[in-house]
């Protein structure tokens, strides 16, 4: 899931938990499975599974764009918000700012390999961008999860093929 325009709003741990707090409740309510993920400062990627994962990503970013924007305008995080609705599809009259991108791309993960290959680039990400030295640094990411006994941020099920 990526920000409009790949907007920086991520950068609090506020803004971070909205994301962590919303995956947290669809794992206990909806049965959201989650083998990795990272959240960076304008895009998330996601391992998972369920029965039904395009309504429970549709409701998680339902969720979470009211919460985010609630928390920019209490914040008077104006800059982000006149971004956000730049960023808005002229089609979306009923709201003032857009937060996601327009729907998402999942991939479906057919071997053991590919599945280890995409856990290995999801951690990496903040790697390649230079916030961290080692990807289990990351707060905001499942690294930690499968490099050290530490857990992080949010649980997941680990992926041993």
């Amino acid at each position: 899931m990526t920000v409009v325009n790949w907007v920086s709003i991520f950068t609090t741990r506020t803004m971070f938990n909205i994301i962590i707090d919303s995956l947290q409740f669809l794992k206990s309510s909806s049965g959201l499975k989650i083998f990795a993920f990272v959240i960076l400062d304008n895009h998330i990627h996601i391992i998972a599974s369920s029965e039904d994962l395009s309504a429970i990503i549709r409701r998680h970013k339902s969720h979470t764009v009211r919460v985010l924007i609630d928390n920019l305008v209490k914040g008077n995080r104006f800059y982000l918000l006149k971004q956000l609705e730049f960023g808005k599809k002229v089609y979306k009259k009923d709201q003032k700012y857009q937060v996601w991108q327009d729907g998402f791309q999942p991939k479906l993960i057919q071997s053991n390999e590919i599945m280890m290959q995409k856990i290995e680039y999801i951690h990496n990400n903040p790697v390649k961008r230079g916030y961290v030295e080692k990807p289990a640094f990351w707060i905001y990411s499942s690294a930690k999860n499968y490099l050290t006994p530490k857990k992080s941020v949010l649980e997941v099920e680990l992926f041993e093929p």
